[in-house]
């Protein structure tokens, strides 16, 4: 009973990221909830049940399924994330062919970082157009803007005090506490929308979506597997040094590599969000000493249960949109500082010439709309500036110590 209880904290902890990456993205909520569930118990197979730690999609993956719904629609979306899942299982054989320092060699800070930048501040536009009630491209107005800013600047400084100021659990909870009170806000304005709600079904299946054969979803998409590969990494240290154990070791990177590759690919088989290993979930390890893994099985239970109940779905697509926008603006701009602190706790040098060519080339490909076209086929963004960030690394000359 004990470990039940603590399983369903634990998704608590979680569920306010979790679900923000189907509402953002457009994907259905309940299936999120149930592929994190079904994602989690895979890792658990493939790592033998070695590890404490509840998956669900990063944040990284943010801005590529957004672009990828809007251009080529959710089944061919869904293509190019499971080509990701697939990338993480060819890191998982690199590793257990060269050891764990290939990551390292082969997507170095210099590399990673500024791509990470490029994920955050790509959306920022975004974030500050929902912010004030229009739609993410800012073509329509959904709520008046006087009312708009009224629920997205509570819920972006509640986000922030809880995060900055918070104590215990609580502090593990900024963007549920942000979620909280932008829509108690949004009740009072009047401007939230319970007929969906109404009429979904207490049970229901989750919308399942099968994937559709989209080359340019793979390439496109591929590239932005890279960020959150490397993320793993930083992630398996963290909940190594938490519960005192060398998870790198045993079960081995290979090992959690994969099961993050399979979580992500059979998500991806359902239309769900990709699923890696979870931060908030290591803080919340690291807070409640719950190193069993067992507590996660329980946790990914209660996930697969809470799917089925049709009305959670229909609940969290009722938030309006300045809610979402007011955390969106801290969330990307979070994952913009995450890139700079990937260069600056590697010390990475900017006065040398080969770093400040990769980190300007890769920033300005990334943020000003460079793009590449070769018949129908469009590389531009994230996924341009990852592999310019790669090829540059690949080829420029290391520099000469003096």
């Amino acid at each position: 009973m004990k470990n039940a209880l603590l399983g369903a904290q634990m998704l608590f902890v979680a569920f306010g990221a979790l679900v923000l990456v189907p509402i953002l993205t457009g994907l259905d909520a309940n299936v999120a909830l149930f592929t994190a569930g079904l994602g989690t118990l895979i890792f658990q197979v493939i790592t033998k049940r070695t590890v404490p730690v509840f998956l669900a999609s990063s944040f990284a993956f943010i801005p590529a399924i957004i672009y990828g719904v809007n251009q080529w629609g959710i089944p061919s979306t869904m293509c190019g994330l499971f080509a990701a899942g697939v990338l993480y299982a060819l890191l998982s054989a690199l590793v257990a062919i060269r050891g764990n320092d290939i990551i390292h060699r082969l997507l170095p800070p210099v590399v990673v970082g500024p791509v990470i930048v490029v994920i955050g501040l790509g959306l920022a536009p975004v974030a500050v157009n929902m912010a004030l009630g229009k739609t993410g491209d800012g073509a329509a107005v959904l709520v008046p803007m006087n009312q708009a800013l009224m629920v997205a600047i509570p819920a972006l400084i509640t986000t922030i005090l809880v995060a900055t100021a918070g104590h215990g659990l609580l502090r593990l909870l900024p963007v549920m506490a942000g979620l909280v009170v932008g829509y108690v806000i949004s009740l009072f304005l009047g401007i939230v929308d319970f007929s969906g709600v109404a009429n979904a079904a207490w049970f229901a299946m989750p919308n399942f979506v099968t994937p559709e054969w989209n080359w340019e979803a793979v390439l496109y998409i591929l590239p932005v597997a890279i960020a959150p590969a490397v993320e793993h990494v930083g992630d398996m240290v963290a909940i190594s040094n938490t519960a005192n154990k060398d998870y790198l070791e045993k079960p081995g990177l290979k090992k959690t590599l994969l099961g993050d590759g399979l979580a992500t690919s059979a998500a991806a088989l359902l239309g769900g969000p990709p699923n890696t290993t979870y931060s908030e979930v290591t803080g919340a390890v690291a807070l409640t000493k719950a190193f069993n893994p067992v507590i996660m099985t329980w946790a990914a239970g209660f996930a697969i249960l809470l799917s089925f109940i049709g009305k959670t779905g229909a609940l969290l697509a009722s938030i309006p949109v300045p809610v979402m926008g007011g955390i969106m603006t801290l969330l990307f701009g979070t994952i913009c500082t995450v890139g700079i602190g990937t260069m600056t706790k590697a010390k990475v040098d900017l006065t040398d010439s080969r770093n400040m060519v990769i980190v300007a080339i890769t920033l300005v490909f990334g943020l000003g709309g460079m793009f590449l076209q070769i018949g129908t086929f469009q590389l531009q963004g994230i996924a341009l500036s990852a592999l310019v960030a790669i090829l540059l690394n690949l080829v420029l000359p290391k520099t000469k110590a003096v």
